[in-house]
């Protein structure tokens, strides 16, 4: 029942109603007491005759009250007088953003410029751990002098009839307060987040999901999810994508990628905060473009006191940024990003996943979703990228100089294929490449192995020679960039005999003379830029200096110009950035440690996870130990090491402290892990040691071209591994650990084959090859060799058995494949089959499995990205006009 005006509540005189919904009547009213106008909210009596949620309202009515933004209506205080509840808060004079939609869409700047102060009273907000939940145009008012006020913060947990448990629907803040408080829910389900609506519990990013919907709203003048019923509105908020085609058909690309960014429904790639929203708002607007202004169209309009002025309006109305195109007058800094299909993650991380080409026109990544990983190339002015077929396997993409070409590597090769597709081209042999750069008189140099010095080969193939050479302590050239002229290389010298005592430093090489000489102590992946800068990488962050590109000298001291930069993987020793001599720069965000941060789940055959206990951390091939009871696997870092992690006792325990061991394996009794050593003075070590650590570990072989994907025979007599030999490519061999210990070659034939896995019985061995012109999974008899059977269909990676013998499974993709077979009287393989799918830790290359397959052969151990990695792995930063920035951050003065 409304509350005649006149009324005193306390010290409160009633005025005129303002509002009603499912949490209270709102009234205007007058302190009589500061003489003030303010509203009241009076709670609903079904509220009121509940002691204990007014007890918790009370306590969050504290935890509101501590607000103070100007983007934000404060609450005064909470009161009761006859037994009515009630709220004081600021009085907000103006219309609601609901009103203003109702006559039909806001111009673009206005919509930004709300956007923005709604995300300062978000940011605001979440510092003190408030979340709103409840987001939605009506509760947001603009005041006659252009403010933006956010109404309700916080009330929808506050009145909410239980607290947050999680797991329910009846749980989530606002979906509880639906029995006793009718019309809650159909007020806001439209703005719900995905999470909200199947009853999780909620973060901040919900109010991003909100805050996105408000915007699209906004914009097309229609709610961003409908339906004719509370139903169908949950259930598209869940399943449905917004109507992408009804926004402003003008609109800069970076708007539209913030409201995807914003309505992500997977929450671990949205927006993560408010700030970030604000910050691009700001960014979009300050890039200029052609002014075309559109004439006002609500009088309200004009109170709008938007600081960027003609400024903002001018970027809104113009040309995207996306089309790159050259300008009269310089551009601004302007900063987007790049979103990736949800099924899809960067991939390769190991190596350099990102190329822009010179004119900045195009985009290659590598990238593994349904299909196996491979180029994905995207034009700068469009928003799809199309796989480059034949480049199944690719990593390090690299454009030819006049972008026509993609250079890159796969199955221990260097190739070129052209931007508009056919036949990839063989170039050269290249085992464990570190890095290549395409001349323009139509050279490439690259480091085809990660214990080599750097080597030249010509674009349309033939022999590779070498370029440079060793030098004492030098244990590689990695990283090569062609000068603009030519005749001289940036590259970068990585000294140590193991893992844990590497590190580089910037170099040149004179092409004519041979002269070289280090320009910077500490540092890799260099890179010349027009501006007259030498870029680089070190610990997370790009550096740059200014350069004399005659004399090969750096001027000045090296400043840092952008952070949080993802390095390569495991000691690879690069970094995850490109840019092009248009001005642009690509770059994926992360920690510069060697390693992306992973979690190690259970997933079993109906692709359901349950996460291990084991934090976070740069996982690569973990191992079950004959009984199951134990893992072993690396952890990449700045140290590479072996680590034990025991199942039973939940406990992880160093194996190996050298810093430099790696490609684990067990012995058949479960008693000793094997291992190798990282190239120590140009040779790999072989190593087995108790996995109790109750004695050192032991030497059992050495060679020059590594122990890969260590695999030990059921009878424990035999350890199969790969090497890659660059002059005869990937080749099985066998170790007899008994007697003599000298390798035996097992398959060495002109194509590559690795990855070997013995059957738990020991009579066969499944392998990997490339020998159909693309990578599959094979299996043939051991010792004898006398049959061969193809196990999978359309390409496969990284075999595992299933510990009863009668399945073997293998990869393709995001897709774990299985295969029955059987052995008796002969061997029979049945056709693959999926087991389940999604997006983990793709396999390191060579066919070496990233996964183990649990004693009982039903469930699977993957490793994901951690949270911070996956939202890593699906963006792409880019920056346009970076050379501007670089300029300004770090002046190049000429002394001639």
């Amino acid at each position: 029942m409304s509350i005649p005006k006149g009324t005193r509540l306390g010290a409160y005189e009633i005025g005129a109603l303002i509002g009603a919904g499912g949490m209270g009547e709102v009234y205007r009213a007058h302190d009589t007491k500061l003489e003030r106008d303010v509203a009241i909210k009076v709670l609903p009596e079904a509220f009121a005759r509940d002691p204990e949620r007014v007890a918790r309202f009370k306590r969050e009515a504290k935890l509101l009250a501590s607000l103070n933004h100007p983007n934000i209506a404060a609450i005064y205080d909470l009161e009761e007088d006859k037994g009515r509840h009630f709220l004081v808060m600021e009085l907000v004079e103006g219309e609601t953003l609901a009103d203003h939609v109702r006559r039909g869409p806001v111009e673009m700047a206005d919509a930004l410029r709300i956007a923005s102060q709604i995300a300062e009273a978000l940011e605001h907000a979440h510092e003190k751990t408030v979340i709103h939940r409840d987001l939605k145009p009506a509760n947001v008012k603009v005041t006659p002098e252009g403010k933006v006020k956010v109404l309700d913060f916080g009330l929808a947990k506050a009145f909410a009839a239980a607290p947050e448990i999680g797991g329910d629907p009846g749980n989530s803040p606002t979906l509880s307060a639906m029995p006793t408080l009718p019309g809650v829910i159909l007020g806001t389900a439209a703005y719900m987040s995905p999470e909200q609506a199947r009853g999780k519990i909620v973060d901040k990013r919900t109010d991003i999901w909100a805050l996105g919907c408000v915007l699209f709203e906004l914009l097309t003048g229609k709610q961003t999810f409908r339906g004719e019923d509370v139903t169908e509105i949950l259930a598209s908020v869940v399943k449905s994508e917004p109507d992408w085609a009804a926004l402003p058909v003008n609109m800069p690309h970076g708007i539209r990628v913030l409201l995807r960014r914003c309505l992500e429904k997977d929450r671990t790639r949205r927006f993560h905060a408010a700030a970030d929203v604000l910050l691009y708002i700001e960014e979009t607007l300050a890039t200029p473009a052609p002014a075309s202004t559109a004439p006002a169209r609500r009088s309200w309009k004009a109170a709008l006191a938007w600081g960027l002025g003609s400024l903002a309006l001018a970027a809104l109305t113009g040309i995207a940024v996306w089309q790159l195109r050259p300008e009269p007058t310089p551009q601004l800094v302007s900063r987007t990003i790049i979103l990736l299909p949800p099924d899809r993650l960067l991939g390769g991380t190991a190596d350099p996943m990102l190329a822009l080409s010179p004119d900045g026109t195009q985009l290659a990544y590598t990238a593994s979703g349904g299909a196996a990983r491979q180029i994905y190339l995207r034009a700068m002015d469009s928003q799809q990228a199309r796989p480059i077929a034949g480049t199944e396997g690719a990593i390090h993409p690299f454009f030819s100089p006049d972008g026509q070409w993609i250079g890159f590597f796969a199955g221990g090769k260097l190739k070129k294929i052209s931007v508009t597709g056919g036949a990839s081209l063989t170039l050269s042999d290249s085992p464990t490449e570190r890095g290549a750069s395409w001349g323009m008189d139509g050279t490439i140099v690259f480091a085809p192995r990660n214990t080599s010095p750097l080597f030249k080969v010509s674009a349309a193939g033939g022999t590779p020679q070498e370029l440079t050479q060793l030098k004492q302590g030098e244990s590689s050239h990695r990283w090569p960039q062609f000068l603009p002229d030519g005749r001289a290389l940036l590259f970068a010298i990585q000294y140590g005999a193991t893992a844990a005592e590497t590190s580089s430093d910037i170099a040149s090489i004179r092409l004519d003379t041979g002269e070289q000489k280090v320009l910077i102590r500490g540092g890799t992946s260099p890179k010349y830029v027009p501006t007259g800068h030498l870029v680089y990488y070190r610990a997370g962050t790009i550096m740059a200096v200014a350069f004399d590109l005659e004399r090969l000298e750096v001027q000045g001291t090296p400043s840092p110009v952008v952070e949080n930069v993802m390095a390569t993987t495991n000691t690879t020793d690069g970094a995850q950035f490109s840019f092009s001599n248009a001005g642009t720069i690509v770059y994926v965000e992360g920690a510069g440690q060697a390693g992306a941060l992973l979690s190690l789940v259970w997933v079993d055959r109906n692709g359901k996870e349950v996460p291990l206990t084991t934090p976070p951390k740069s996982y690569i091939r973990p191992r079950f130990s004959p009984d199951g009871r134990q893992l072993a696997f690396e952890i990449a870092g700045a140290k590479t090491d072996i680590w034990i992690f025991d199942l039973v006792r939940e406990t992880l325990t160093p194996l190996t402290f050298t810093g430099d061991r790696q490609q684990v394996g067990w012995t058949a009794d479960g008693t000793r892990v094997v291992f190798e050593s990282l190239p120590q003075g140009g040779k790999f070590n072989l190593y087995w040691r108790p996995s109790d650590g109750s004695s050192p570990e032991e030497i059992l072989a050495t060679n020059e071209y590594g122990f890969s994907a260590p695999s030990v025979s059921p009878d424990g007599k035999w350890l199969a591994y790969h090497e890659v030999n660059p002059k005869t490519n990937r080749n099985i061999l066998v170790l007899p650990l008994d007697g003599e210990r000298k390798p035996k070659p097992l398959l060495h034939e002109p194509y590559g084959e690795s990855a070997p896995a013995f059957s738990p019985d020991g009579r066969w061995l499944a392998y990997v090859s490339d020998e159909s012109g693309q990578i599959e999974v094979y299996v043939r008899p051991f010792p004898s060799l006398d049959g061969k059977w193809r196990i999978s269909m359309e390409g496969g990676t990284a075999p595992r058995w299933n510990p009863n013998g009668r399945e073997l499974f293998y990869r393709i993709g995001n897709k774990m494949m299985a295969v029955e077979v059987t052995t008796q009287p002969s061997f029979t393989p049945a056709k693959p089959k999926v087991v389940f799918e999604g997006t983990y830790e793709p396999d390191p290359g060579g066919g070496r499995p990233n996964y183990d397959v649990s004693p009982d052969g039903q469930r699977f151990l993957m490793m994901k990205p951690a949270e911070q990695q996956a939202v890593a792995l699906t963006q792409i930063n880019v920056v346009l006009n970076w050379f501007a920035e670089l300029k300004r951050r770090v002046p190049v003065t000429s002394d001639k």
